[in-house]
């Protein structure tokens, strides 16, 4: 806890990996108050290390908070926190991270969605198969399969000859997932 006090960023950013590595729940109102820091890396930490928190917890608004941060390390590191526990208070905030400007931030928010299993996301996931970059169709398609919700058949069906062979075998696989729901 004395490392979070630090001045040198460094070192407030190794505590938090040691507070998040332990899961020491008794840390967590100083884990919390890391997530205003002026360092955009002490912030990234924070969100990394809240993934040991559980859905409805007290700490769960700030890794909420921190999918709209200024900095996309941080929103895309409170993405990939929100998918581990499978938070399901982030579902909202996680379908408006698929508009990010940045493209790192939509394709963990698509990851996180489908672990979720996100009903309500399944018309963003489905816009994201036409998007330029194969990392997020391949997201977009690997999340609707998560899903398996037959909403998403017409979307995954004009993604199924994609140019890119592992979009298209995850879009196979989604559309099989969906047609057994």
């Amino acid at each position: 806890l004395k490392a979070l006090r630090s001045p040198v960023p460094e070192v407030r950013r190794e505590g938090l990996g040691v507070i998040g590595y332990l899961k020491a729940e008794a840390a967590l109102p100083a884990l919390i108050a890391t997530a205003s820091d002026a360092d955009p890396g002490v912030r990234r930490a924070t969100m990394a290390a809240l993934v040991f928190l559980r859905p409805g917890g007290p700490g769960v608004p700030t890794l909420v908070a921190g999918l709209t941060d200024e900095n996309w390390q941080v929103r895309e590191e409170a993405a990939v926190s929100a998918a581990k526990i499978r938070l399901p208070e982030a579902v909202e905030p996680l379908i408006a991270r698929m508009d990010d400007p940045v493209w790192q931030v939509r394709t963990k928010a698509a990851n996180a969605l489908g672990r979720i299993r996100a009903a309500a996301a399944v018309p963003v996931l489905g816009q994201a198969l036409a998007s330029g970059v194969s990392n997020l169709r391949k997201e977009a398609a690997a999340a609707l399969g998560e899903i398996a919700d037959p909403r998403a058949l017409a979307a995954l069906e004009s993604a199924y000859d994609d140019h890119d062979p592992d979009v298209r075998k995850l879009v196979r696989w989604a559309i099989g997932r969906c047609r057994e729901a």
